[in-house]
């Protein structure tokens, strides 16, 4: 028997790799993993290849699901088994089995079938669990502590203790699982028996809590005990109760937001091993107290007094002091699965110096610009006061200067009754005098490298504060370097603007605004999908523009809307540069994960945002528009509003037929056509000139392609003269600058690209650094008064990076197809970098010494790339065996090599 057993073993093993060739990993469900909580019917399923054999495709899978996981390692899809499907499909692959049940979990495994037919060994299960499927399984009632909303508008800035709920729980028999489900209007924190249940913050999401809230699923089956327990639930005011500061001294957020005392609604469901089930939600039946939180406010800060604290309240079940809970209507949005990345403290920050400034000052210099709060710990007698204001920048004696950051620009006592003469950042902490005690604000955040500290008993050291920085939790997508120094700082700096502004929204600024605007979003949305995985977070925004779309179907400058509608064409709506950011959204994510079920959810929207915009629009030409935002040079508003109009008809006609809607598809591009007609009749001067003849003025029509053939030659050249009379130096606003890089790139300019890139001087990223930024400005000048220091709209550049530097360009959605063109330029020797697709992580590594140019590419499995190689014409070589010319194709500069799956290593012969 042992020479049996010896024999098969031996016959497996030399079976193995024609049977193991491709192996299935990273299983995902709503593109997460594991996902815990989700709510949807047909969440879709996707899965990631691998192989050390080259040349691999899917082309059929079989999946099957169990909601038994017994079930599923015996290959038993008792709720839903596919059979063998053709199709080389790995992404967004619908479930549609049996209907989800909520409050359950699903486990599944995938196998797929190669390019052969050959199958794969079944992948490792996976599991993703549902919530509440349907309204009817909501059994807790939102509550509040009845407190009723100022009447005056100075009254929002007295003291207002925020309540603390909690509720016995008993627990008698053995726990299989235990789930809260949690949503509120405002900011809350869950507790269980004193100790916060997740490292979550600032939950929920912002959004327009009259069309929909967000609420999150936690897994608390090991701090649940048996026995007695105490649930807490502490609550914010979030940007549900903002108070009625006059932002630029006349916009009142109260006025736009819908606004209310906040209120949680949070359920409680226990699974014991005997299949009891046991649910605890809010009600009447719960208690509440003021808590230590005095003041709070996502702009002015946080009060908090020690000698308030809660927490033994929150740990000792016989307590049953404190009021009533009262039961509200609660808003009117719907409830939903969070299924955004949470925020949470991404790194711990601790001061490159501290110094005393007089007169009982201290500053504490954390040595970069970040988003977030600081920690302190302090050992203070009881009623002692300690103040923190914070800051991106210092005076010339060391104080620290707010002035970037102040809330909606109110300096001059302009922010309303009540409001303070500056709307510094600041927090607050009264000491309890119970010995050293460690605290950081729950219900705010700031911007800031530098924090003011007041009130300190003797010196602060390094180890009495530290900054934390927060941001949602996104997984990093891509990573960049090259042997240029300056052009990785930028790429540093860059991805530490970008965090610094992703929070519920992606933010223009994390101090003085905080708000989601449509135009930021437009210029950098590539650069940070390049850099992380944002396909979650995006789709919270886009249904934050589709909850603000305005009656008549213009989508808003911000989304939630907050009032602004600068420059706009009527109806509260945004300015066409910013309402492109909706229709480029969805285009985008259709590229980069290859979503198309978001172009059938928000075809409806499109379609009456096209409406309002083609009934606004004056002979299918538009005149005002904030245009290329923060350019040096005048700018061509008309023109670029005009274009903008011509894009989103473009979008629409792409949408169309992307969905098969044949008779709509043509209505667009003829109307597309007829606007670029237009634009051409109204802005074209000849001779390449467009309008005013800037470099943004001759941008917006190359990027957009509304020239050709001898008249695109003809632009090119305007632009080069344009830049040449400034030096090669970057003039140009967000737009423009996103602009400028890609028409470069497409016109193998590359070159010229990198030496704008490259500048030291004014204006221009290098001369940001060299006035010791960390952080991207918001404009090309340096400003200590007005302008934020630490605002990603410039951040298009890392695109770039990506693009033309490194090469990886998709030209099927989700990276299913690729080229990598690497534009090397003659003052670089190497770059290195990657993008993790859907399918894998793509590579691009490269190194040019003397005439050598070495290539090393990644093709993941189930894609196909096409590899442009730098070459003078001698041969290439891959792997060190050379390529037969029949198997290259030549383009200028190039020899492009197609293939599949795999890691290759090119080698050609590049003059410098």
């Amino acid at each position: 028997m042992r020479l049996v057993g010896t024999l098969i073993l031996v016959f497996n093993i030399f079976l193995r790799p024609a049977a193991q060739e491709i192996a299935v990993q990273q299983l995902t469900c709503a593109y997460a993993e594991t996902p815990l909580g989700i709510d949807v019917p047909h969440p879709v399923l996707g899965w990631e290849l691998w192989s050390a054999a080259k040349n691999k495709m899917q082309s059929a899978y079989e999946l099957i699901v169990s909601n038994e996981p017994a079930a599923i390692e015996k290959g038993i899809g008792n709720v839903w088994k596919t059979g063998k499907i053709k199709s080389g499909n790995s992404i967004g692959v619908p479930y549609n089995g049996a209907s989800l049940q909520s409050f359950t979990r699903y486990y599944w495994k995938v196998r797929v079938y190669d390019e052969k037919g050959r199958p794969s060994p079944w992948s490792v299960a996976s599991w993703f669990e549902t919530a509440l499927l349907t309204p009817a399984d909501w059994k807790a009632e939102w509550i509040t502590d009845g407190k009723s909303l100022p009447v005056k508008d100075a009254d929002f800035y007295q003291q207002d203790p925020m309540p603390v709920f909690r509720k016995n729980i008993s627990v008698t028999r053995d726990i299989k699982s235990a789930r809260l489900y949690i949503a509120g209007a405002g900011y809350f924190e869950a507790y269980l028996n004193g100790e916060k249940i997740s490292s979550d913050l600032l939950s929920p999401a912002w959004t327009r809590f009259d069309k929909r809230i967000l609420y999150r699923t936690y897994d608390i089956t090991q701090q649940l005990k048996k026995g007695n327990n105490v649930a807490g639930i502490l609550l914010g005011n979030g940007w549900y109760n903002p108070l009625p500061l006059r932002l630029w001294g006349k916009l009142n957020l109260r006025d736009y937001l819908p606004v209310g005392r906040p209120v949680v609604k949070a359920q409680y469901r226990i699974v014991y091993t005997d299949g009891t089930v046991d649910e605890i939600s809010t009600d009447s039946n719960w208690r509440w107290k003021e808590g230590p939180v005095m003041t709070n406010s996502v702009y002015l800060g946080e009060s908090f007094d020690a000698r308030r604290d809660l927490t033994a309240w929150l740990k000792t079940p016989a307590d049953s002091t404190g009021y009533p809970a009262v039961p509200v209507a609660g808003p009117e949005g719907k409830l939903e699965a969070d299924q955004q990345p949470p925020i949470r403290i991404g790194r711990i920050i601790k001061p490159v110096a501290i110094y005393n400034t007089g007169h009982g000052k201290w500053v504490a210099d954390m040595g970069e610009n970040f988003a977030g709060v600081a920690r302190i710990k302090v050992n203070a007698s009881g009623g002692t006061k300690i103040s923190l204001r914070y800051g991106e920048a210092v005076y010339k004696d060391g104080s620290v200067n707010g002035m970037t950051a102040v809330a909606g620009q109110i300096k001059q006592g302009n922010g309303g009754p009540g409001a303070p003469e500056v709307a510094y950042q600041e927090d607050h902490f009264i000491a309890s005098g119970n010995g050293i005690e460690t605290w950081n604000p729950r219900f705010t955040f700031h911007v800031f490298r530098y924090v003011e500290i007041t009130g300190w008993p003797g010196t602060p050291t390094a180890d009495d504060i530290e900054g934390l920085q927060m941001n949602a939790a996104i997984a990093d997508a891509g990573a960049f370097e090259c042997s240029n120094p300056l052009l990785n700082k930028i790429q540093e700096n860059t991805l530490r603007t970008f965090k610094s502004n992703l929070f519920s929204v992606q933010s223009d600024c994390a101090g003085r605004e905080k708000f989601g605007y449509g135009g930021d979003l437009f210029c950098t949305l590539e650069s940070f999908s390049y850099n992380f995985n944002m396909h979650n977070f995006y789709q919270k925004s886009l249904k934050d523009f589709e909850d603000s779309q305005r009656p008549l179907g213009g989508i808003t400058e911000t989304a939630p809307f907050v009032g602004l509608d600068d420059k706009g064409p009527g109806d509260r709506s945004g300015p066409l540069g910013w309402q492109i950011g909706f229709p480029y959204l969805i285009k985008k994510l259709y590229d980069f994960y290859g979503d198309r079920h978001i172009l059938e959810t928000y075809y409806p929207a499109l379609t009456r945002q096209i409406r309002f915009l083609r009934s606004r629009a004056k002979e299918n030409l538009y005149y005002q528009d904030i245009s290329d935002h923060e350019s040096l040079d005048e700018k061509p508003e008309a023109l670029t509003a005009s274009l903008f109009y011509f894009h989103h008809v473009q979008l629409m006609a792409t949408f169309a037929q992307l969905l098969e809607k044949k008779e709509e598809a043509e209505q667009y591009g003829t109307l597309a056509a007829q606007i670029k007609e237009a634009i051409l009749r109204k802005f074209y001067k000849g001779n390449g000139v467009f309008d005013n003849n800037t470099p943004a003025a001759a941008l917006f029509p190359l990027w957009y392609g509304i020239v050709e053939g001898k008249e695109k030659q003809l632009a090119e050249k305007q632009l080069d003269l344009a830049l040449a009379k400034r030096d090669n130096h970057i003039t140009t606003g967000i737009f423009a600058t996103k602009m400028l890089f890609d028409v470069l790139r497409r016109a193998d300019k590359n070159g010229q690209a990198y030496t704008i890139a490259s500048r030291k001087d004014f204006p221009g990223w290098g001369y940001m650094i060299a006035n010791g930024a960390t952080t991207l400005w918001e404009t090309w000048k340096y400003s200590d008064n007005v302008y934020s220091q630490n605002h990603p709209m410039f951040g298009s550049i890392t695109e770039w990076f990506y693009r033309s530097l490194l090469g990886i360009n998709s030209t099927a959605p989700g990276f299913s197809a690729f080229i990598i063109k690497p534009q090397p330029v003659h003052d670089l020797e190497a770059a290195k970098g990657f993008y993790n697709t859907l399918y894998g992580k793509i590579v691009s590594n490269w190194q040019w010494k003397d005439s050598r140019f070495t290539l090393k590419v990644t093709v993941p499995v189930n894609t196909v790339a096409a590899i442009w190689i730098p070459s003078d014409g001698e041969p290439v070589f891959i792997d060190g065996v050379k390529i037969k010319e029949s198997s290259l194709k030549k383009e200028q500069g190039y020899r492009v090599y197609t293939t599949g799956s795999g890691t290759y290593t090119f080698r050609s012969t590049l003059k410098k």
